[in-house]
């Protein structure tokens, strides 16, 4: 299935599986009363959506139909590809494994496919599990630095967007083309704000995206950060072409392209990368970076840190500009 963002959609975020931190759900409803009724309302919402979403007579559906559903709607409203694995009855519920990012999860749907769950927990179960859950609470996951990666803006900014992202992933090109240049134009531009770009390649769903991470750091060999940053826009820019003939138009997909593409686009700019990317110089390189994604919590592309803060996801121009300003003041 392919990755198709779409600005004129209603995106239900899919949640962080691996870091879902169910006890520290616990210990804020406990503290914080109003969270139910926000949750409640939540839920009202939800509700409505897969109503419309899920519309079906009464009555159960067959597993394999049901478990069609949840994938394509997961597929249609999150940020990374989503297989289907198996399906089995679960009482009044499905449950559906599926595969997200390399890891198998269990996710559930009601009979009669309308209504998405993304666990089921037992409430004999409930007591101890917020102690179990904080052994991996996100409290153990690290900030990761800007290491030896390239730098666009003011070295001395008082504000550090760390990007760790995959140059094929559609959404990655979505903030690119969509929320970037306003951040240079307002922050980066005037000396505020400094970008450092750190290689996510999700290499299960984009087979290309090593190679081009790889590249890019070929490139920076030659000429120094502003190379890369060329390089940087000149695989986006020739992935829209290819997407929807325009280097800054619509983002409709994945696009699929080869080693000699890249040799191509960086000679275009200057720079003849043949012999390094052919030599896996820069390999261990990228996956030093994959790893320090990994191990911050990244669980898809682009992730970003503002001044440590976390952002996930190709958030438009205001979710940064409200973390940037707060740091500014």
């Amino acid at each position: 299935m392919n990755e198709t963002p779409d600005s004129d959609v209603i995106t239900i975020k899919i949640p962080t599986f691996s870091n879902f931190d169910s006890g520290k759900v616990l210990r804020n409803v406990r503290q914080n009363p109003w969270i139910v009724s926000t949750f409640i309302l939540g839920i009202f919402i939800f509700v409505l959506l897969t109503n419309s979403l899920f519309a079906e007579p009464n009555g159960a559906i067959s597993s394999n139909n049901a478990a069609e559903k949840l994938v394509t709607f997961l597929n249609e409203n999150s940020q990374s590809e989503i297989t289907f694995e198996s399906v089995s009855s679960d009482g009044s519920l499905y449950q559906v494994n599926v595969s997200y990012q390399g890891s198998s999860i269990p996710l559930y749907i009601t009979n009669d496919g309308k209504y998405f769950v993304q666990g089921v927990v037992p409430l004999s179960s409930l007591i101890g599990v917020e102690n179990t859950l904080n052994e991996n609470s996100a409290g153990s996951r690290s900030v990761p630095g800007v290491d030896d990666d390239a730098v666009l803006g003011n070295e001395n900014a008082k504000v550090t967007i760390i990007e760790f992202s995959d140059y094929q992933c559609p959404f990655c090109r979505k903030f690119w083309t969509e929320t970037l240049p306003q951040l240079k134009t307002n922050y980066i531009d005037t000396g505020k704000v400094k970008l450092v770009y750190r290689d996510m390649p999700l290499t299960s769903i984009h087979p290309i995206a090593q190679a081009s991470a790889e590249a890019a750091e070929c490139v920076r060999e030659k000429g120094g950060d502003s190379a890369y940053y060329k390089m940087h826009d000149k695989m986006f820019e020739e992935q829209n072409i290819i997407d929807s003939g325009n280097p800054n138009g619509p983002v409709k997909g994945t696009v699929s392209y080869t080693k000699d593409d890249l040799k191509a686009w960086a000679s275009e700019i200057g720079y003849d990368i043949n012999s390094c990317l052919d030599s896996g110089k820069y390999k261990s390189e990228v996956q030093k970076d994959s790893a320090d994604a990994q191990a911050a919590g990244g669980q898809g592309t682009p992730y970003f840190f503002v001044n440590g803060q976390e952002v996930s996801g190709a958030q438009p121009f205001s979710v940064f500009k409200e973390i940037i300003d707060r740091e500014l003041s």
